[in-house]
This record gives structure tokens, C-alpha cells and sequence, in this order.
């Protein structure tokens, strides 16, 4: 994450350049990968405030308890 952080603040500075030279095709490139790294850089945010753990719950032997019963030997 924080080299994509980096990655797009350096995009912000070829943005600027890019506009203050008048390369219009660049600066549509340039706003296109922007705009891909700030999804980027959302996504992992997101990702990264999730909870790392699932909670699978206890689990209820009561329900099962009739098939804990001995069965009658076979042999």
C-alpha cells in the first residue's frame, strides 16, 4: 500500500506537469491511471479495516445428541 500511495502521488505531480505543458493526451492517461490507483489504494483500505477473523459460532450438540447414542452391536 504505501508504494502505491507513492505511485500516485508522484502520478499528481506528472498530472501537473503534463497540464502545465499542454499535452492534453497525456493528462487523459495520467487522470485514467490516477483514478485506477485510487480504486486501488479504496480497495485495500476496505480490505485492511475488515475483521481478520470469522466468528463460526459454538456448536450445538443438543441437536445431534440422539446420534451419540450407543447403537446396538452388530457382531
Amino acid at each position: 500500500m504505501p508504494r502505491l500511495q507513492e505511485i500516485h502521488a508522484n502520478l499528481a505531480d506528472r498530472l501537473q506537469e503534463a497540464r502545465d505543458q499542454g499535452w492534453l493526451g497525456e493528462v487523459a492517461g495520467i487522470e485514467t491511471t490516477m483514478a485506477a490507483a485510487a480504486q486501488k489504494l479504496q480497495a485495500m483500505r476496505d480490505r485492511a479495516a475488515q475483521p481478520t477473523t470469522v466468528h463460526l459460532g459454538m456448536p450445538d450438540f443438543r441437536t445431534n445428541a440422539d446420534r451419540l447414542t450407543a447403537s446396538p452391536d452388530s457382531g
